[in-house]
């Protein structure tokens, strides 16, 4: 018998039997599909599974397959992060996404929060003018959207980043991913306040504000003291983020509901 038809037998049905050689790429996809399927798994802790998973489906900065995986949730989950949110003294928003933190919130948040400020700005703005003197017409001043897009838009991007940039020079593991998803959950609050500050008080108006912007901004500390630690440079930081979700809050009431 030809000694290169031993290589040919079906192995399989053997108990105990494993393969004689496997290849390089076997092995690389074998390692992309995780955790799925048999096999020994190396544990780590969250972030590092999340590391290593963006890692792997990462095919490049304009590649749209490489953001597909912060898309992959369900809409319960969506809704379960987004409730968590409006409970700050938690502090464990981190450890609920886990290995799988989302863009998909920050979109549909920030969004949501842009074109509600807009419509309610203007009504707020008529209803105000309607109170002192009755002859005022509807009219929908277009800059309240243009206001709304930079001013969320811009904060939702601009203060996560900023975040991971110092404190990964500070020598901080920070995730920019799960920076961008916790910063577009800490805006949820804000979507019913902008219902609420429709009401034509001052006074009540601006204790909304209040309340709503100290929820966020201890939403958004607590979960960073969890996630980075307590040292005092790193407590500097928590206080920039808590006045920087608080001038947000007072941006919000000052520029569209004044």
């Amino acid at each position: 018998m030809d000694e290169s038809s031993y290589w040919n037998l079906p192995t399989s049905h053997l108990l105990g039997s494993v393969p004689a050689v496997v290849n390089e790429e076997s092995e690389a996809s074998y390692g992309r599909r995780g955790g799925g399927g048999r096999g020994y798994q190396t544990l780590g802790p969250p972030t590092e599974g999340f590391d290593q998973q963006s890692q792997n489906n990462w095919k490049g900065v304009f590649s749209i397959s490489s953001y597909t995986q912060y898309f992959d949730v369900d809409t319960d989950v969506v809704v379960n992060r987004f409730i968590s949110s409006f409970y700050p003294a938690g502090g464990d928003f981190f450890n609920k996404i886990g290995a799988n933190p989302d863009l998909y919130g920050l979109i549909w948040i920030t969004t949501t929060l842009v074109f509600m400020l807009a419509a309610f700005g203007n009504c707020a703005t008529y209803l105000i003018q309607k109170r002192t003197d009755r002859t005022t017409s509807w009219s929908f001043d277009v800059g309240y959207v243009n206001a709304a897009a930079c001013g969320i838009y811009g904060y939702s991007l601009v203060v996560p980043v900023a975040f991971y940039f110092l404190l990964r020079y500070l020598g901080s593991n920070a995730s920019l991913v799960r920076f961008l998803c916790m910063w577009g959950y800490s805006l949820s609050i804000f979507i019913p306040t902008a219902f609420l500050l429709l009401i034509p008080v001052e006074i009540l108006r601006w204790i909304i504000t209040l309340i709503a912007g100290t929820a966020s901004s201890c939403f958004v500390t607590l979960n960073l003291t969890s996630y980075i630690g307590g040292s005092n440079d790193l407590r500097m930081m928590m206080v920039a983020a808590f006045l920087l979700q608080m001038a947000l809050a007072i941006f919000i009431k000052v520029w569209f509901f004044p």
